[in-house]
């Protein structure tokens, strides 16, 4: 059994897809932040100051404290409708797959350009290479 899964992990397509896992671990870190620290802050600045991080509803009894921001509701245990992080998870989700669509459009095309080669003319079969023999013989009379 051990031998088994030995062969199985070593496979190239194992290799493939942890590799693919941990490029897209990392491109998920990159999105993450373009969204966080770049788009949304500029967004919210579109919207006259709005931090979408912490632009949320408070759904349960506060006990009289204001809550200025989704940490703090968190700390006191108080239930939030998070609108904003629901908004930055979204913008994330629509840039990885405008990513991944440009990819396999990429892909799809290269798979047609190869499929559009012509392939090599098969090889004569021994019938037609006696035949073509022949003929060169009786040429040569």
């Amino acid at each position: 059994m051990l031998k088994e899964f030995k062969s199985f992990a070593i496979k190239g397509n194992m290799v493939e897809l942890a590799i693919g896992v941990i490029i897209g671990a990392a491109f998920g870190a990159i999105v993450s932040s373009l969204v966080a620290d770049v788009m949304m802050p500029l967004i919210g600045l579109i919207f006259g100051g709005l931090d979408f991080s912490n632009w949320f509803i408070v759904l349960s009894d506060t006990g009289g404290e204001t809550i200025a921001s989704v940490a703090q509701a968190q700390e006191l245990g108080v239930a939030t409708l998070n609108i904003g992080l629901f908004i930055n998870a979204v913008v994330k989700f629509l840039i990885v797959a405008w990513v991944l669509f440009f990819v396999v459009k990429g892909i799809n095309s290269l798979r047609r350009k190869e499929e559009e080669k012509p392939s090599a003319p098969p090889s004569p079969t021994k019938e037609e290479t006696l035949l073509t023999e022949i003929r060169d013989l009786l040429a040569k009379k």
